[in-house]
């Protein structure tokens, strides 16, 4: 006889394990299955796990200042032990350069306003105050080291930045995957690592259950596909791909890791800091250190990969490129000789709005195109996804009427048609990991 549960999660990364820990807090019997050796050991791993509240939209924007408040009391939220330990969140605040780029940032602050998320302006002449050492000449628009003019400043200084005080960064990305995994299973919740899914079967029109590589067959009404990466291919799998506007592709992105050339804490923590002037975002990490990521300007090539077990994994003059347009801030910063960092994937929407949603298939469910910008989101992502499969399972109909889902926390509610699988393209977005 197969197994059965009442719902099946593939995906074991951040997203997915709070997203079983909130439907075992609902009373679902659920299996995680993940093809990594534990959770989080994915795209999870190798976030920057950056906690902030600027993006392009209201519904973004104030989903993430939620989310703050999860990572702000990460201990109750989870409410268990972990024999790991749990993670530690950093408050550091972030400060944002204000740019062409990003309207100088008018329309983030307007919706700051909105939800009644806390902020400050920073003067030019403040941000060296800030950002220890930092060079505030322009260099827009963002190069590559092998374009002329990189290094070379393009005339006047920045027009000041925005300090928003709900937001940091996790140090530990993949242990926050393993404490939502504890807190699922202290409510029933099954787990099983190194295991593919090969089919999703369907039986009368919704799913049915899968099938493993093994041959193994377990029985579940409801499959939601949280695969990362992957998750193209398990839509593919489940047959409902083609039918949908949206789509998410894997992209793989460079991450450097170097070396602070001094204390930088304005945070008292470390710091968070993104900067499109120069195309670059960068937070504090353990030891002295300093992560360093692209805001996918122009000049960055956007390399997708088909294949998401299949890809190149070493390092490339990306590496060095981040960090030289770093220094371009931080002059003191030193170029390492050899990369360090952190080369992944991403799985990304096209317009990096992520998709929480049902599908044509009954039974079916997404929570995907999430990297790079989600992992902040992870649970209230988990609450959402809950909430469009319970109403679901009780005969709602999500695209007819979409759902509004209450931000307890800051009082909001906001409209689940924003990451509907066949909205349309969100002109607002940045297009890039920004959101």
């Amino acid at each position: 006889m197969n197994e059965k549960y009442d719902a099946i999660i593939i995906g074991a990364g951040v997203i997915g394990a709070c997203t079983a820990f909130e439907l075992a807090k609902k009373g679902w019997k659920t299996l995680s299955i993940d093809k990594g050796p534990e959770a989080g050991y994915g795209s999870t791993s190798g976030s920057c796990a950056i906690i902030r509240t600027y993006y392009s939209a209201y519904e973004t924007c104030a989903l993430a200042y939620e989310g703050w408040f999860y990572w702000k009391n990460w201990a109750n939220y989870i409410g268990v032990k972990d024999e790991q330990g749990l993670i530690n969140y950093h408050d550091t605040g972030c400060m944002v350069i204000k740019t062409e780029h990003n309207g100088h940032l008018q329309n983030a602050c307007e919706t700051m306003d909105r939800i009644g998320c806390p902020y400050e302006h920073v003067a030019p002449h403040e941000i060296a105050g800030k950002l220890n050492g930092a060079d505030t000449s322009r260099y827009a628009p963002a190069k590559r080291i092998d374009q002329d003019g990189f290094g070379e400043p393009t005339g006047g200084s920045l027009e000041g930045a925005v300090l928003f005080h709900a937001g940091g960064y996790v140090s530990d990305p993949k242990l926050s995957a393993h404490n939502a995994q504890r807190a699922a299973e202290a409510h029933g919740a099954k787990f099983r690592f190194r295991t593919e899914v090969t089919e999703i079967r369907q039986e009368s029109g919704r799913v049915a259950g899968v099938t493993l590589s093994d041959g193994t067959r377990i029985d579940a009404p409801v499959v939601v596909n949280v695969a990362g990466p992957h998750s193209s291919i398990i839509n593919q799998m489940a047959g409902v791909r083609d039918s949908m506007k949206m789509s998410t592709r894997a992209l793989r992105h460079e991450v450097a890791h170097v070396k602070a050339p001094h204390p930088i804490d304005y945070g008292h923590g470390g710091f968070v800091y993104s900067d499109s002037d120069i195309s670059t975002y960068a937070r504090s990490e353990t030891g002295g250190n300093i992560l360093i990521g692209s805001e996918d300007p122009e000049c960055d090539e956007r390399e997708f990969v088909d294949d998401p077990d299949n890809y190149n994994e070493n390092f490339t003059d990306q590496n060095k490129t981040l960090v030289m347009r770093f220094a371009q801030r931080l002059p003191d910063l030193g170029i390492p000789e050899q990369a360090r960092g952190v080369v992944a994937l991403y799985d990304v929407t096209e317009d990096w709005v992520p998709i929480y949603d049902k599908s044509d298939l009954p039974g079916f469910y997404m929570a995907c195109g999430t990297s790079g910008n989600q992992f902040k989101n992870a649970p209230v992502a988990g609450k959402m996804m809950t909430a469009i499969i319970e109403a679901s399972e009780n005969g709602h109909d999500h695209d007819a009427e979409p759902l509004m889902f209450e931000l307890e926390n800051i009082g909001h509610t906001i409209s689940l048609a924003t990451f509907s699988r066949n909205r349309e393209i969100n002109m607002n977005s940045s297009f890039s990991v920004i959101g």
